[in-house]
């Protein structure tokens, strides 16, 4: 039975505090034991909501020890791994320290501030010999796992064109209001387009450059709102995200279009349908679990099986994805065209 502790209960914090409570109700070999927040409040059960649901708010809090400390938590209590929720520049130290304490670490995307605490995560991974993920979500959802299957599988022949959008409700929940200080998230850049960035570094491997337009609509946040051309070759590429559209009725959306020689395949509203040229489009078949409880369940079966975790995963890859954001980023500062030489 492996034995976890959970830090930090913002909004993601929350969706992870669901997705251990399914996986133990499920009968699962994990259990969450303790939770650690410096918000006192969170020790009653009061979740973060951000711009989708998805926190359980059935779940009992009296099931777990509750701290403000986390190596407080991990001298008292008998973990195998910590699962960091904790705003972006915490990443890195916190998951360091975890590792330096005997743990794996479980950490949430994006994986640090920067390509240079990426490294110290990385070197701390070697040298003591613990498991470390980040949990690029998309990497596990089923919508995007038949994208890359297709691919694989060149179903539908070349990939000529990919188009991305996310976007929603400026993210004004979260603690401190860190999301909006560029210091400590990035700004939408870092912690939202991310996933984006992530999903083309996976699948098509990183740009030869990258052509960022930006815009700053919140003072110290960074870019609100961003659009990026990936130069590959014989590929039109592009990523847009919005994190300023303040209307209750839109909430968050992500879109994707893979535009190949011989199909089309489009999530839009939730829905994926396959566009296979000039034959009927369907709606594939695919797994209904989330990412996000993919994801864990896959780290967790990674330690049982001591496996590294990394096959689905590599932290080099997701080092990686972070060093393109920083090429957009510098691309947007410069409004110049930005080449990524190894």
């Amino acid at each position: 039975m492996l034995k976890v502790g959970l830090v930090g209960l913002g909004f993601m914090g929350s969706s992870h505090l669901s997705v251990y409570k399914q996986l133990m109700d499920e009968g699962y070999p994990v259990k969450l034991v303790a939770i650690c927040d410096v918000n006192e409040e969170k020790r009653t059960g009061k979740l973060t909501q951000g711009n989708i649901d998805v926190s359980d708010k059935s779940i009992d809090f009296t099931e777990f020890s509750f701290y403000t400390n986390m190596e407080e938590m991990i001298e008292n209590e008998e973990l195998d791994y910590v699962d960091i929720c904790l705003p972006t520049y915490l990443h890195a130290p916190y998951a360091i320290k975890a590792m330096e304490k005997g743990l794996h670490v479980f950490c949430e995307k994006p994986m640090a501030i920067s390509t240079k605490a990426c490294q110290e995560m990385i070197d701390a991974r070697n040298k003591y010999n613990r498991y470390l993920m980040i949990g690029q979500t998309l990497r596990f959802f089923p919508s995007y796992q038949y994208i890359k299957k297709i691919i694989d599988d060149k179903t539908y022949g070349e990939l000529n064109e990919v188009a991305l959008f996310r976007g929603g409700t400026t993210p004004l929940w979260s603690w401190d209001n860190w999301l909006l200080d560029k210091e400590r998230s990035g700004g939408c850049l870092l912690d939202q387009h991310i996933h984006d960035v992530d999903t083309i570094n996976w699948l098509l491997g990183t740009p030869k450059a990258v052509y960022t337009n930006g815009k700053v609509y919140f003072d110290g946040s960074g870019y609100d709102m961003v659009s990026t051309n990936y130069i590959f070759d014989n590929k039109v590429v592009n990523a847009q995200d919005n994190w300023t559209i303040n209307n209750d009725d839109f909430g968050f959306e992500m879109r994707f279009r893979f535009s190949f020689k011989k199909g089309t395949i489009i999530l839009e509203n939730g829905k994926l349908t396959d566009y296979p040229n000039n034959k009927k489009s369907f709606a594939p078949q695919i797994d209904e679990r989330s990412g996000y409880y993919l994801e864990i369940k896959h780290f967790a079966q990674s330690i049982l099986d001591d496996v590294d975790p990394q096959l689905a995963c590599p932290l080099e890859s997701t080092m990686e994805t972070i060093r393109i954001a920083e090429a957009e980023i510098v691309s947007a500062d410069t409004n110049k065209i930005n080449f990524l030489d190894k």
